[in-house]
């Protein structure tokens, strides 16, 4: 009995030593003109994949997953997914590492831009997973187009859900303005007649209500920091 409480406690520890980068992470950034609390989760799944999240409450970041994340040794490397995220500026990267007095020290990286950051250990990681898509009522299934306006041009949006076999609902999104786009949609959400779809490469959310009439949602288009209304209308 005490070989085996040995093993596993020297298996708990190797793990530990292996990994010297899991944890919560808090400190700051340092954006030109202001100071932001970041904090950072890194973890192991059960299959010993990295996981991670990462919470910017002043820039409405909630923990938002790291994804592409890489570990070696003390360096770390990864993608912000669903924040901080456009269009015009792409997606921000994360790079840190550890340092000689137990920090983690990076930067966040957007467009060409660099803020640096300084993190502490704090405690247990509490990585938030990034949600699954749902299936929708059959009064969502279908096509659904709107229009809103940004600088001065009008965009046409047309939305056609379906409801996938195992994977829960499925989304295409084209917004036709100057160009046509067609955004992929990684998640789409229903409750309660509450629609919720993100194409997190575009920085694009939409988040609607059904009418009770079961022929319009009206919501709000968010293409990175610009917030629209939008109301859809279904195609007959």
């Amino acid at each position: 009995m005490r070989v085996v409480i040995l093993l596993l406690f020297t298996s708990a520890l190797t793990t530990y030593a292996s990994t010297p980068v899991a944890g919560r992470w808090e400190g700051s950034v340092q954006i030109p003109g202001s100071a932001f609390n970041l904090i950072l989760d890194l973890d192991q799944s059960a299959a010993r994949e990295w996981i991670g999240s990462i919470i910017i409450p002043g820039l409405g970041v909630k923990g938002a997953p790291l994804t592409e994340l890489a570990i070696n040794d003390s360096a770390v490397s990864g993608t912000i997914k669903g924040a901080l995220t456009g269009p015009r500026t792409g997606n921000t990267s994360i790079k840190a590492s550890l340092t000689s007095d137990g920090r983690l020290n990076g930067e966040l990286i957007a467009a060409g831009n660099i803020a640096s950051f300084a993190l502490r250990r704090t405690g247990s990681p509490q990585v938030e997973l990034p949600p699954k898509s749902t299936v929708v009522s059959k009064n969502f299934v279908g096509e659904w187009k709107g229009d809103y306006e940004m600088d001065g041009y009008p965009r046409h949006v047309t939305l056609t859900l379906a409801n996938g076999e195992s994977n829960g609902a499925t989304a295409q999104l084209t917004v036709v303005g100057k160009r046509t786009n067609e955004p992929v949609v990684d998640l789409v959400l229903e409750e309660n007649g509450f629609l919720t779809i993100q194409a997190h490469d575009f920085g694009i959310t939409y988040e609607g209500r059904l009418s009770k009439e079961l022929d319009s949602v009206k919501g709000t288009f968010t293409l990175g920091p610009f917030e629209l209304p939008l109301t859809l209308r279904r195609t007959p």
